[in-house]
């Protein structure tokens, strides 16, 4: 057997011209301390801010507090596996979550995950958590309506696109239910839902999902869920997570409502993780911080200019007040970002007034730009009324002898605290809502028994919608009032058929 020393060389020369040399750089970490979520790491000299990093047990983390000696990993799922020495890998993405229409009507986690039994979620699309708000030249001024389907909020405190209203009340005062209550009425509106619940049971979340899947609101919601269960860095994430999910769609021209249940949750979350990162604490132990990490999430609510697209994103954050101090450190940070407060006072939802808006503490700094022209002429002086009759209400318990004029304040008041109540996931039709209101203010309820008032409303929609369909098929149509000697006529009409209770 002859070998030919020229023909070896050509193969090795060969070989040496197809040789490509791939070396893959991993910058790996130990882990020096771990407990209650947080990891402390040193070796990822390299590491940026809000990267995301793989303990060697598959589970994932972010890196928090980047320091001289050693990097503050926040754990984004169980830690308990995870033990002094484990190899930490970089991973060189920033925090993201998956996005895209393909998350709608499902229920995911702060990272994206599906956890409602429905398989993966088929979406290749991602964007990170943290990006610039739009500056003052990519916007527009909030101008277009957002029904909420609730009375006492679409002609008192006006939500309009793009606006970032702040709810806001003690516990058990009716405040998640507004919020379903507006994702409902986004029916054929043209609207993508999100609703972040942080902190929740788990029961209550699969409750609210179970309520929008019964009025047919889940095909246009995501819902985003760290239950209370979850450890804090997933219930920090969840709003992040929620307003990135909602900006891929305001960025394509769309309009979507997002809901934070509740940014109190958030915000003791990230307390207990800035305090074991050992952050310096300020006022109520809250890291200096704090006012920032709502800002950031809420200025990146707007309405886009057309160049843009025109899309938009409505925030809904929820906070939650001890007996009703609005006065407290969290409250007034996030009153001061937001465009007003839609305040809910227990006194209010336990007797009976729901929703339980208190008109006189809430606000919508957008105002009469957010409703159409007939809903601010027939709500013009409700505000006023309101007032003056709690005013009077409590002066009144006093003295017996009242004069006319006050009496007809009272009984105009009492009527206009019973039609502003509503009953639970029953939104109504901006068109329904002018029709009432025209009524109230109009007088035409002063000689109605208070007791028979949501009877009397209830006959009057229907009477409506089969005598006169083209009174409200106009103001749905044209945004204006129909004609007042007509709309009179046919008030007067509807009240000769509606018998008074006894």
């Amino acid at each position: 057997m002859s070998i030919n020393a020229a023909e070896i060389s050509s193969l090795i020369k060969k070989q040496i011209e197809n040789y490509q040399s791939e070396i893959k750089v991993n910058e790996v970490g130990t882990v020096i301390v771990v407990g209650d979520g947080i990891a402390r790491v040193h070796g990822l000299d390299n590491v940026m801010a809000g990267e995301l990093v793989e303990f060697s047990n598959g589970v994932m983390g972010m890196a928090q507090n980047l320091e001289e000696n050693n990097v503050g990993i926040i754990i984004l799922g169980p830690y308990t596996d995870i033990r002094e020495g484990d190899e930490v890998r970089r991973t060189g993405r920033i925090m993201e979550v998956p996005v895209g229409e393909q998350l709608l009507g499902r229920v995911v986690n702060p990272l994206g995950q599906p956890i409602d039994g429905q398989g993966p979620v088929e979406t290749t699309k991602t964007r990170p958590i943290e990006s610039p708000a739009p500056g003052v030249m990519d916007r527009k001024s909030v101008h277009e309506p957002l029904q909420t389907g609730q009375k006492a909020i679409d002609a008192l405190i006006p939500i309009g696109r793009g606006q970032r209203e702040l709810i806001i009340g003690d516990r058990q005062t009716g405040k998640t239910s507004i919020a379903i209550d507006t994702i409902i009425n986004q029916k054929n509106e043209d609207m993508i839902c999100i609703y972040v619940a942080i902190g929740q049971k788990e029961s209550t979340v699969r409750g609210v999902v179970e309520t929008l899947r019964q009025h047919g609101a889940l095909d246009y919601t995501i819902v985003v869920s760290a239950s209370a269960s979850q450890p804090a860095p997933l219930l920090f994430l969840a709003p992040y997570a929620g307003v990135t999910m909602g900006e891929e769609f305001m960025y394509n021209g769309k309009h979507v409502l997002v809901v934070y249940d509740d940014l109190t949750k958030q915000a003791s979350a990230y307390r207990e993780l800035s305090l074991l990162l050992r952050r310096p604490p300020g006022r109520e132990a809250y890291p200096g911080d704090v006012f920032y990490l709502h800002s950031r999430l809420l200025e990146r609510s707007a309405k886009l200019s057309d160049a843009l697209g025109g899309g938009s994103l409505t925030a809904l954050p929820f906070i939650e007040t001890q007996a009703g101090d609005v006065s407290a450190y969290i409250p007034t940070n996030v009153i001061s970002i937001t465009d007003g407060q839609i305040f809910l006072q227990s006194d209010l939802f336990f007797s009976g007034v729901r929703p339980a808006v208190d008109a006189g503490l809430s606000v919508s700094r957008v105002g009469g730009a957010a409703q159409v022209k007939a809903m601010k002429k027939v709500s013009g002086t409700l505000r006023l009324d309101l007032a003056s009759y709690r005013e009077l209400e409590a002066f009144s318990q006093f003295g017996s002898d009242l004069d006319k004029a006050t009496q007809a304040k009272l009984n105009r008041g009492a009527r206009t605290v019973e039609v502003l109540k509503q009953g639970l996931h029953k939104p109504l039709a901006v068109e329904k809502q002018v029709a009432i209101l025209y009524a109230l203010t109009k007088g035409f309820l002063d000689d109605i028994p208070v007791a028979d008032i949501s009877r009397f409303e209830e006959n009057y929609y229907t009477w409506l919608e089969h005598n006169k369909k083209e009174l409200l098929d106009g103001i749905r149509e044209t945004g204006n009032l129909p004609d007042e000697e007509e709309f009179n006529a046919a008030i007067k009409e509807f009240k000769k058929t509606f018998v008074i209770s006894e």
